[in-house]
């Protein structure tokens, strides 16, 4: 263990030391991958608090770069290691290790963020295709990077003593492209129903798309980051408006029952939440006059039972 003492040294002390001289033997402890992989299942705790230690730190991208020297990053997080290299060079796409490092570095220093910015990308080298004229792809990258996360657990049961910590990560590698997919003709009802996907994990989110922007353009970036600020405020205001004002209109349940003949039941309720559902799914607007939502049940009969 003394190498990923080592690279948590190098990550808080805040300076890389100087670049070696061409033909210098290593000036760091290097670890054997079995020995490694060995004592890592015998002190599992004392590695999660050293890699939390070095991607919460000030200098997070020398801590990895510590680990990757050191060989505890193949040791430990070979799904990681697979990045170092990947891409910068024929393919014409980002180094994805470089643009994972720098994403540590920009992110909240809040755990869940740092260690999805850590492994959010690790599903490109598994999906990347290049198409007839040269374009880079990596389709369903964060679906496979969810199912990798899954198998790494399994392997090395970093989180099992925070199973809300494990969950939050791995819904942050699912969804970390689900803002900056966000475009200003969404819906109210669509900026409802994604606010609402993704739950207690939206702040979460937000953040890690901020750190996500790693282009050195400053225009892209500008605008990267005022798309994510434009769905957060967008979002912030629906969810005002519905705690002011219900997205359906008050007395709607003696409305529904006065047009169908129905009486005081359960049935009112479901109903009601049905037309909630559909408000939220953007298929009838939110905040309209009773008329409105009684013509959609009038419409979709058959479907609520009518």
């Amino acid at each position: 263990m003394t190498a990923l003492a080592w690279a948590v040294e190098r990550a808080e002390r805040g300076t890389p030391p100087p670049p070696p001289e061409p033909g210098d033997a290593p000036t760091h402890p290097v670890a054997d991958s079995d020995d490694f992989r060995a004592a890592s299942s015998l002190y599992l705790p004392d590695v999660r608090r050293s890699i939390d230690r070095i991607i919460m730190s000030r200098d997070a991208e020398d801590g990895l770069d510590a680990l990757l020297e050191c060989g505890a990053l193949a040791a430990m997080l070979p799904e990681v290691k697979a990045m170092v290299g990947f891409g910068d060079g024929e393919w014409r796409h980002k180094d994805v290790w470089k643009h994972t490092k720098q994403v540590v570095r920009q992110a909240v220093p809040r755990l869940e963020v740092r260690w999805a910015a850590l492994l959010h990308d690790i599903g490109k080298v598994k999906t990347r295709t290049i198409s007839p004229s040269g374009e880079v792809h990596f389709f369903g990258h964060a679906e496979v990077g969810a199912r990798m996360f899954d198998r790494l657990d399994r392997r090395l049961p970093l989180f099992n003593p925070e199973p809300a910590l494990k969950s939050s990560v791995r819904f942050l590698i699912l969804h970390h492209l689900r803002a900056s997919q966000y475009e200003a003709s969404w819906t109210d009802s669509a900026v409802r129903r994604f606010a609402k996907e993704m739950g207690d994990g939206l702040q979460d989110l937000l953040d890690l798309s901020r750190a996500d922007i790693t282009t050195k353009r400053p225009e892209k970036k500008k605008k990267g980051l005022r798309q994510i600020s434009d769905l957060a405020e967008r979002v912030e205001q629906i969810q005002k408006l519905d705690a002011v004002v219900p997205p359906l209109p008050s007395g709607i349940g003696d409305e529904i029952m006065r047009s169908f003949g129905l009486p005081p039941s359960r049935k009112i309720g479901e109903l009601k939440k049905a037309l909630e559902a559909a408000v939220e799914s953007g298929e009838v607007p939110s905040h309209q006059c009773a008329d409105v939502y009684l013509a959609f049940l009038r419409e979709n009969a058959g479907r609520f039972g009518l």
